[in-house]
């Protein structure tokens, strides 16, 4: 047997909603068109809204006076019970939604190379999200930060410019270690390359300055046999067989297909190499002190917490053994 609920006698004897927001419009700004406007709706709708509720009532709320109304006695009496009500309503509307954004996921916006995205970021970024699940990543890579899209505005930066645009505060990271890379499988057909002298023998793949940012020194094969004095200087370059590509991600590939020997910068190759995929045919590095990466990030979001949560894991990283702090 179907059991029926009974009418709730409550809600039935209430006027409608509609009727009496129009009331405490039109009793807020004693006019009904300012009343329609402040609701969006027409002024005859407002006074069709107040008739009905009028008539609900069994008693009138305004009295007409000119182009203005005013509240009767027992409109004044509806209307401070109604607003107070609306005000309840409307403060715990506003504590909900309060409550619903925090509970939503938080978002950040990060620029940075691509080669660091790739070699970086993407293999470390697993231990942020699966500890932040609410936060999502918003990335934009670029070779020129100089040069980004109009709009364009990260919440952080990481790159070698000390200063990248006004507004942002810059965080010195690393220095750049850069020394040379080659497959384990490639060194072992290659033995010679266990020597400074033995690497102008093997394929050099080299990282080219075409299409890129000029923000820092740029260091190439040549640059780094000659610091290293790897024979004459004439020799040196006769003897080469280069590669030469301006995406270092593609030169990275490369070494790990055994197709030669490429410069690794180590906060990039460093997790290669721990894995074994990559080896260091020699000891020799050139370390540049006076080039560092710099995180920058919003100086107006300093304290904002999603911001100050994901820079203070980036630092960890770094500081992390792969890091090469």
């Amino acid at each position: 047997m179907t059991k029926h609920t009974e009418p709730d006698q409550t809600l039935i004897k209430m006027p409608s909603l509609t009727a009496v927001k129009s009331f405490v419009a039109a009793a807020r700004y004693q006019n009904f068109t300012r009343a329609a406007e402040s609701l969006c709706v027409t002024q005859a709708a407002i006074s069709r809204q107040v008739r009905e509720l009028e008539s609900f009532l069994g008693t009138e709320l305004f009295k007409r006076v000119g182009r203005s109304i005013e509240l009767t006695p027992t409109g004044s009496i509806f209307f401070d019970a109604v607003q107070l009500s609306f005000l309840n309503i409307a403060q715990a509307a506003d504590r909900i939604r309060k409550q619903s954004a925090t509970n939503t996921k938080r978002s950040l916006a990060l620029c940075c190379s691509p080669a660091f995205s790739a070699l970086w970021l993407s293999h470390r970024l697993p231990s942020f999200f699966s500890a932040n699940p609410d936060v999502d990543l918003q990335l934009v890579t670029t070779e020129n930060f100089l040069s980004l899209e109009p709009g364009v505005r990260p919440d952080i930066f990481i790159t070698k410019l000390q200063k990248v645009r006004e507004g942002y505060r810059s965080i010195p990271l690393f220095h750049d270690v850069i020394y040379p890379v080659c497959s384990p499988s490639y060194l072992e057909a290659h033995p010679a390359l266990n020597t400074i002298e033995g690497l102008r023998d093997a394929v050099l793949l080299n990282l080219s300055p075409y299409g890129r940012a000029q923000i820092a020194e740029h260091v190439n094969w040549e640059m780094w046999l000659a610091i290293h004095k790897a024979g004459s200087e004439e020799h040196s370059r006769e003897g080469m067989h280069t590669f030469n590509a301006n995406d270092y991600n593609m030169l990275v590939q490369m070494a790990l297909n055994d197709q030669g020997v490429a410069l690794g910068w180590d906060h990039l190759v460093s997790p290669l190499i721990a894995k074994g995929r990559l080896v260091r045919p020699v000891e020799q590095e050139l370390v540049l002190e006076g080039t560092r990466h710099y995180l920058a990030y919003l100086e107006d979001k300093e304290n904002d917490a999603t911001l100050s949560l994901f820079r203070h894991w980036f630092i960890s990283q770094c500081d992390a053994p792969s890091g090469r702090a």
